[in-house]
């Protein structure tokens, strides 16, 4: 179980945003394991957690926190993929964001959520909450979608007004010159409020039957990514994003994967080898480790996020799963990760 993964697509706008600073994204990229030979790889992904620490590594290297912003300035429909060239040829603006979002577990899966379109709101899932290794995801993924739409309209589209959920960052100045509209922090979702009338704008390559024609495709590969994904998989996709509100039950899963409880039950024995209480405690396990050790997210914050009482809870479970307090796995992580990184970096002297 982890936090989700990404489409390598999602790397080529970070890698454009710092060659547009000067910086050469070669080292910062092969430190991570970011080759040029995965960058052009077919359906290449790399997890969330390491993306994360990609952008940290890289705001830290120009010094640019608003890297984010930049990052949405340079993305292309293409880096979408099939659904984004699906997007490129649809009748209007609208069609074309909710293409995307129809189509998003093909370049990305977060067990936190999935994009929406509610329309004038297009809306980016929360991530909260939010820390250094985190904001530049929200601001990249709104920044992106801003600029596909100015993209896809050659120019005609407008954001009326930008929704942010985190308090205003130091570098706050920077979102209205990236938006050209009023951006609110500390709001209640993630989402860009579009002039209704722009939703509506035909697009400039736009074409009905290759639009068609790519959505049959797009059909296609989301059906086959369907038949891969095993029951377990669906279930913990329905567990994890609930944690922090309250432990899901067996009958609340089976609802939403529309199967009678005695059917899902039996699919998890006969399939999976297991029951759904293990999924429940082995999910708690699995996000506990990657968050301790792929984000400086403080215990209480992590207790809450996976629904414990307490921090003390928590910190109880984690020693049970681990044999280690959660501040010490975090410690010896981060120090084998140093030592590794330099490591890496001696022996390219």
């Amino acid at each position: 179980m982890k936090l989700g993964d990404l489409a390598v697509g999602h790397l080529y706008s970070l890698q454009a945003a710092l060659i547009e600073l000067g910086q050469d994204p070669q080292p910062l990229f092969q430190r991570y394991g970011i080759t040029p030979e995965l960058l052009a790889q077919p359906q290449a992904r790399i997890s969330i957690p390491r993306f994360m620490r990609l952008g940290h590594a890289a705001i830290r290297e120009s010094g640019t926190p608003a890297i984010g912003l930049l990052m949405g300035q340079q993305v292309q429909i293409s880096h979408f993929d099939l659904a984004g060239m699906a997007a490129q040829c649809a009748p209007a603006l609208g069609e074309a964001f909710a293409t995307l979002v129809r189509y998003e577990r093909l370049t990305s899966q977060n067990y936190r959520g999935h994009s929406s379109l509610a329309a004038p709101a297009l809306r980016f899932y929360s991530i909260s909450p939010y820390n250094a290794f985190n904001l530049f995801v929200v601001d990249s993924a709104l920044a992106a979608r801003a600029q596909l739409g100015r993209q896809l309209t050659a120019g005609r589209a407008r954001v009326r007004e930008v929704h942010i959920e985190f308090p205003a960052p130091a570098y706050a100045d920077a979102y209205e010159a990236c938006f050209q509209c009023p951006v609110l922090f500390g709001q209640a979702a993630n989402q860009l409020l579009w002039d209704p009338a722009s939703l509506a704008l035909p697009l400039v390559q736009s074409a009905p039957a290759t639009f068609a024609h790519l959505i049959q495709l797009c059909d296609r590969e989301l059906a086959q990514l369907d038949r891969h994904r095993r029951i377990r998989e669906k279930v913990e996709e329905i567990v994890s994003p609930e944690l922090h509100r309250k432990l899901p039950t067996l009958s609340e899963v089976a609802e939403q994967l529309g199967l009678p409880t005695w059917t899902l039950r039996r699919r998890l024995h006969t399939e999976a080898n297991t029951r759904f209480q293990d999924i429940v405690n082995e999910t708690r396990r699995d996000l506990a480790i990657t968050y301790i050790r792929d984000t400086d997210l403080a215990l209480g914050e992590i207790a809450f996020l996976l629904g414990f009482s307490s921090q003390g809870a928590f910190q109880r479970g984690f020693r049970k799963w681990t044999g280690q307090p959660p501040g010490a796995f975090r410690r010896q992580y981060r120090q084998t990760l140093a030592a590794e990184n330099t490591e890496v970096r001696f022996g390219k002297s």
